[in-house]
């Protein structure tokens, strides 16, 4: 039913993928598509699995088919949102058995980040499938984080069968500073770090950022015939509130917005593509949040009448401040707070000095010329790690 209304709501995300993806060349073939790549890794092992709805082999899950050639699963270990996609953001995730294949589903999200000791004891080594948007406040890299650090710790194997990041060709915003370490930003990267999630493995590892890191058996089978700047529209929506492209565009400039009182979207069909508010305005564009049950229960601003910006159709790449700069000038016009919750302002951005540069009214420019060290020394240090062009 849940999944029903998602659709209803904002259409099927959907974006024939091999046509979109092949620009004149051989497809791509996502890691988990490589089956003869990395089944002899799993054969007569004991076998978990941090996976989602975007762990897709063709038209089928990759659970589904690692079942049919015999791999023995013994547990699924599921992020935010869940093993199926259909809990909203930042709700709690419960343990659960998958209604399908009758295997436990082991909540990842909620009081429970990491695996423990006794779940890890029952495996010899774990696989990592889950599609990536390519943002550091995006929290399945969160998980993959407390996975690899559980396996290092466990003497357990680890798998990651990578996949493009729609927004791979942008390294932009603040590099993390590792005092606002939180679950939404538990690396110091920029915002837009442009890898992929084999490649953030690798990082992961190479510089220490997980206890025992040396200790940790790590594969990682790349994305073939990929380069990081090719246009990726992803099959499958990577979470309820991220229903198309265009979402998953603006979602690193309007991410912010989730520390303001301001609407973008959750409880409407264009979650992540409209700015709205229902005392003052930027734009005469309307909309009513509305209770929706997998994607938004009690969306910001729940059944007022706003009014604000339609981003559905303009152009959108990388990190734009423009949004952040503009709603924030008018909300000082009416003596009015805008960082309603600075210290998760301060969060999603790895620092405090984004929020402090806004609130003192600096220019665009000048923030962005603040991050040009971080991110010059960040790229070469992400260098070694590099598994595409």
């Amino acid at each position: 039913m849940k999944t029903l209304v998602w659709l209803l709501l904002s259409g099927l995300l959907l974006i024939n993928a091999a046509n979109a993806n092949n620009l004149g060349a051989t497809p791509i073939q996502t890691g988990a598509e490589q089956l003869e790549r990395y089944l002899p890794l799993l054969q007569g092992k004991r076998v978990a699995m941090l996976v989602n709805q975007t762990s897709q082999v063709g038209e089928q899950h990759l659970v589904d088919v690692l079942l049919a050639n015999n791999v023995n699963i013994v547990s699924i270990f599921a992020p935010e949102h869940g093993f199926r996609g259909d809990y909203d953001a930042g709700a709690k995730v419960n343990n659960s058995t998958d209604s399908k294949t009758g295997l436990p589903l082991l909540s990842l999200y909620g009081a429970n980040k990491k695996p423990s000791a006794a779940q890890m004891q029952q495996v010899d080594i774990v696989v990592f499938d889950i599609q990536d948007v390519g943002v550091r406040y995006y929290t399945y890299i969160s998980s993959m984080h407390y996975l690899m650090e559980a396996a290092a710790q466990n003497n357990v194997a680890m798998l990651v069968l990578d996949r493009p990041n729609p927004n791979g060709a942008y390294v932009d915003g603040p590099v993390l500073d590792v005092k606002f370490q939180s679950f939404v930003g538990m690396h110091p990267i920029p915002l837009l770090h442009g890898m992929t999630v084999g490649e953030l493995a690798q990082m992961i590892k190479g510089e220490g950022w997980i206890a025992n890191a040396d200790k940790l058996t790590l594969n990682v089978i790349p994305v073939a015939g990929y380069q990081r700047d090719m246009p990726y529209a992803l099959p499958v929506r990577p979470s309820p509130n991220l229903p198309n492209e265009q979402s998953i565009a603006l979602y690193p400039s309007l991410g912010f917005f989730e520390a303001t009182p301001l609407s973008i979207g959750r409880g409407t069909a264009f979650a992540f593509q409209v700015i709205g508010y229902d005392k003052f305005a930027l734009g005469d564009f309307a909309f009513t949040p509305v209770s929706t049950p997998g994607a938004a229960l009690t969306p910001p601003l729940m059944n007022k009448a706003l009014h604000g910006e339609d981003l559905r159709h303009v152009s959108a790449s990388g990190l734009n401040l423009s949004y952040l700069l503009r709603w924030q000038q008018l909300f000082a016009k009416h003596n009015d707070v805008f960082f309603t919750a600075p210290a998760f302002m301060d969060k999603l951005a790895g620092t405090d000095q984004l929020r402090l540069q806004i609130t003192q009214g600096m220019s665009e420019h000048d923030i962005r010329a603040s991050w040009q060290a971080g991110l010059a020394q960040f790229k070469q240090q992400r260098q070694p790690y590099l598994l595409y062009r």
